[in-house]
């Protein structure tokens, strides 16, 4: 298995816990299914970054599997959020959208299919905190340009396609601005964490609090995704 991984590693970081520049996204404790999706949809051209499609070029779904399983089963400590010079308004809409949503623009919370604590569903839900600000926002607009698809219906595209920029870089803000495991704000509460001081940049926090995917079926989706189940 290490001689599978080592191209892994090598830009994702040591127990796929992130590279060092925030470019190559944490592996660690995603739900399995998720990591196995993303490595088919590389693989098959659903998401576009030639590097993965060269790597996982012709390797079968056995493997890509196996591999995804040692991912979601690895969970080293979390950087806390680095520090940032977001304004309160930019904030505090990144913290509607994300928790509330936007009704009027048939836009639902983050949350809703994130889950209440954003730590992912099982079992193809990805967890939305610990990652940085730039690759969220980086990931959106993949969404919206057409290099990242999931299975049709592919929700995430359909709701990418409804945002605005600024509504990219407020989620984007709010999200890497939000300490793993310590919690959500309230509703309402557009707080960041890092105002209060208590998780100083650079430190690491452990993921073993509680920080994890919440279990199979605990909440119904309010869109139709082609790779979930369980959906109205």
């Amino acid at each position: 298995m290490q001689a599978r991984l080592a191209a892994c590693t090598a830009c994702h970081g040591e127990q796929g816990r992130a590279g060092a520049d925030g470019y190559y996204p944490r592996l660690a404790g995603k739900p399995r299914d998720y990591l196995y999706h993303q490595l088919l949809n590389f693989r098959d051209g659903r998401r576009q970054y030639q590097p993965m499609a060269h790597l996982l070029r012709d390797l079968p779904d056995a493997y890509l599997r196996d591999i995804a399983t040692w991912f979601s089963d690895q969970h080293p400590p979390y950087p806390a959020p680095t520090a940032t010079s977001t304004d309160a308004a930019q904030l505090a809409r990144g913290n509607q959208l994300v928790l509330r949503g936007d009704t009027a623009r048939k836009l639902p919370a983050c949350s809703a299919c994130h889950g209440a604590a954003l730590s992912g569903v099982l079992p193809a839900i990805p967890g939305l905190l610990g990652l940085p600000r730039d690759y969220i926002g980086a990931q959106i607009g993949s969404w919206q340009s057409g290099l990242r698809h999931a299975a049709a219906p592919d929700c995430m595209a359909d709701i990418a396609r409804r945002l605005e920029p600024a509504d990219i870089a407020a989620v984007a803000a709010w999200l890497s601005a939000q300490p793993v495991p310590r919690g959500i704000p309230p509703l309402g509460d557009a707080g960041p964490a890092q105002s209060s001081g208590a998780v100083p940049a650079g430190t690491l926090v452990a993921a073993d609090s509680g920080y994890r995917p919440a279990p199979a079926g605990s909440l119904t989706l309010p869109v139709q995704c082609g790779s979930q189940e369980n959906v109205q």
